[in-house]
């Protein structure tokens, strides 16, 4: 790579843990809505996230992290979360967050609206409605 070309000219690869092979794809493609490019069992499922591979790695065992892992830019995160409610995914509360009845909180610099939900490992994912 040359001084000049960076990371930045390259796509971004997110990745996820999960020790549950059915309950991810479940999860990902079913409930997500996100598109299978390839199963490359026991290792991994690759997801297209919109143009961002993601891809979930199979484990033994995990420890998810306490933050979020993933998050998507939405347009309208009332909408999006009536959505993911439809196919039993709820909005997570924290102690000592701000948090509308819908579970959104607003940033007090930025004014984005963030919700957070988690998926069948406990991988803390968010959903993010930035002004425009």
């Amino acid at each position: 790579m040359g001084r000049d070309a960076g990371m930045g000219s390259y796509p971004l690869v997110a990745f996820v843990a999960a020790t549950n092979v059915d309950r991810a794809k479940d999860f990902y493609g079913n409930r997500l809505g996100l598109r299978l490019t390839l199963e490359n069992l026991p290792f991994a499922l690759f997801y297209d996230a919109n143009g961002v591979s993601l891809h979930v790695q199979l484990v033994r065992e995990m420890k998810p992290a306490p933050y979020t892992v993933l998050g998507w830019d939405v347009q309208d995160i009332a909408r999006t979360i009536a959505d993911l409610a439809e196919v039993g995914i709820k909005p997570e509360r924290f102690t000592g967050l701000e948090q509308d009845e819908l579970g959104v909180w607003i940033s007090p610099t930025s004014k984005a609206k963030v919700a957070w939900f988690k998926d069948p490992d406990g991988n803390v994912l968010s959903i993010a409605e930035f002004p425009r």
